[in-house]
């Protein structure tokens, strides 16, 4: 149903939107917001995008259907008085130390507060400084910058199916945070980040570990190698002004010789590992019958998801390492003797999309007599920060190749970044030499694209392969539901935890509205890459062939975690 609204004496066509906020956007009017999020319920909560009718009654546009022939204002004196005396209100009891706030110049609060011309806050702060909730590996809590909006209440419920934080008290006394006065830690979060994503404010945060990277770079005896995660370099230059899915992979390697960092590889090259353990144990388990569906273990989030709810499926996850700890592994073998020889320590960098990665590299299995297979994860937002204290101008800088020997990878490795970009990777080597390239991309367009649940069924040597991809923990749930109840049969099951997979993740840039358009984009970036890559399988990378010979040799143990 269509129709025609006047949104400010105009008239303005509707045909499909789901609320009076998406036509009065479609228009081309900027209608602040802070609680919504179109992939989230409707919650109402912030009242920031109000507006008149020309009956003179108020109305939220986020939770109003839009109607035929109806008439609204969207900046009247009283609407615009009325927005003022919100924003003026939540500044009240709002931490104001922005001068050094992690989200200056980025928090949707501030940005308002400006464009609202609000200078002054004519009331005084009541409510007393909260304890700031550091516990967890990930992420940071502050509720004194909280605004109540609610975005990570809805995001970790509805999306993800965690329920860490939800709301207690009422009135002038609520607050979000996990239920019993529990630390983040102590609850069932599993560090994906999402909450951070959605959050308008500083409220929620990374952990920034940045420092203890600078303290490594001075250190002269200490050699600083970095692994970059494929999904960074379709998404970090947007901190710069570039459009999502621009590939800077090239920027990157010359910004981090330039901090100071030694060695600079490409966690591709480990994805293709993963994609040749995680195979060959597909197979294994395959032929046997045994311990299916395998499901992969690269996202974190996902196994942890996993340890907390169903247990007993344990057993169904890969026993690969997630390509991150592959390459820790195999740069500890490979360095471990040249520091001997050169006396010095080596410190393993990794730049990652997601948070989550910096809980799985602390986790207890990856840490080998005092020393951690990854010394420390940096998201692509903490790079970020490091290459703005340095001054370097992210446009002009030449773009430099990766170190050898692990700065090549398949296309194969470099898809890792988005969901399904796992499953189609093996399906590469699964299906070498079955099909035609026809065939083939007709199957590997099946396990593509942004769908939550996209699924395949492949014959293979007079066998059904059937395999499913899901990403969003709430998804994944509803899945491991019905296969637990015998209404779904997989062999194969790749979960991402963030909704796009990698590209997606809690540690990216943050743009002011999260759309599926973002997500495509960044996406798009890295089977453009993979189109112009020579190696497509993982299997024809004469890098992995090498470590294999050369490096791992009856060692490919430690590729799986024990």
């Amino acid at each position: 149903m269509g129709g025609t609204m006047i949104i400010d004496g105009r008239k303005v066509n509707f045909k499909d939107q789901k609320n009076i906020l998406s036509v009065i956007r479609d228009s081309g009017i900027d209608l602040p917001t802070f609680c919504y999020h179109s992939e989230l319920s409707i919650y109402g909560a912030c009242r920031m995008c109000t507006v008149e009718t020309s009956k003179g009654k108020i109305i939220a546009t986020c939770s109003e259907l839009p109607k035929d022939g109806m008439e609204i204002y969207t900046n009247s004196p009283r609407i615009r008085k009325y927005r003022k005396m919100i924003l003026e209100l939540l500044l009240s009891n709002h931490d104001r130390d922005c001068t050094v706030c992690e989200r200056t110049g980025k928090c949707q609060l501030q940005n308002l507060a400006k464009r609202y011309g609000i200078n002054r806050i004519r009331f005084d702060q009541l409510i007393e400084e909260k304890e700031i909730d550091n516990s967890s590996p990930s992420i940071i809590k502050n509720p004194n910058k909280c605004i109540k909006c609610g975005d990570c209440v809805m995001v970790c419920d509805e999306i993800q199916g965690v329920g860490a934080l939800g709301f207690t008290h009422r009135g002038t006394e609520v607050e979000i945070k996990p239920a019993f006065n529990k630390k983040l830690s102590e609850t069932n979060c599993v560090n994906c980040g999402q909450c951070r994503i959605v959050c308008p404010t500083a409220a929620i945060t990374i952990r920034n570990e940045t420092q203890k990277v600078w303290d490594a770079i001075y250190d002269k005896n200490t050699r600083v190698i970095a692994q970059i995660a494929p999904a960074v370099r379709v998404a970090l230059g947007e901190e710069f002004g570039m459009k999502p899915g621009e590939v800077t992979i090239g920027k990157i390697a010359s910004i981090l010789r330039k901090i100071g960092v030694d060695e600079v590889y490409d966690t591709a090259l480990s994805a293709d590992l993963t994609v040749m353990e995680e195979s060959d144990e597909f197979l294994d388990r395959f032929s046997k019958d045994e311990n299916l569906p395998l499901f992969t273990s690269c996202c974190p989030a996902w196994v942890k998801f996993v340890e907390n709810k169903y247990p007993e499926l344990t057993k169904n996850i890969s026993t690969c390492k997630s390509p991150q700890q592959m390459f820790g592994s195999v740069a500890r073998e490979v360095y471990n003797k040249k520091d001997k020889e050169d006396g010095k320590k080596t410190f393993i960098v990794s730049i990652m999309p997601c948070t989550a990665k910096k809980a799985e590299a602390a986790r207890p299995e990856f840490c080998h007599e005092g020393v951690r297979e990854v010394d420390v994860v940096l998201t692509t937002q903490e790079l970020a920060i490091m290459i703005k204290e340095i001054g370097v101008n992210f446009h002009t800088i030449e773009e430099e190749a990766l170190d050898m020997p692990f700065g090549i990878a398949s296309g194969a490795g470099i898809i890792f970044g988005t969901t399904g970009g796992v499953t189609e990777a093996v399906l590469r080597r699964l299906l070498r030499d079955k099909f035609g390239k026809e065939e083939r991309e007709i199957i590997f367009n099946s396990v593509r694209g942004l769908e939550a649940v996209k699924e395949a069924v492949v014959e293979v040597d007079g066998k059904n392969i059937s395999v499913a991809v899901v990403h969003g923990l709430k998804d994944a749930d509803y899945l491991v539901k019905q296969i637990k109840k015998g209404e779904k049969y997989y062999d194969l099951v790749e979960v991402m935890a963030c909704k796009g997979g990698c590209i997606a993740g809690g540690g990216q840039p943050v743009p002011r509205i999260i759309t599926k358009e973002t997500r495509a984009l960044r996406a798009a970036g890295l089977y453009n890459i993979d189109k112009t890559t020579q190696i497509k399988s993982s299997d024809d990378n004469y890098i992995v062939k090498s470590i294999y010979d050369h490096i791992l040799k009856e060692n490919t143990h430690i590729l799986h975690v024990k």
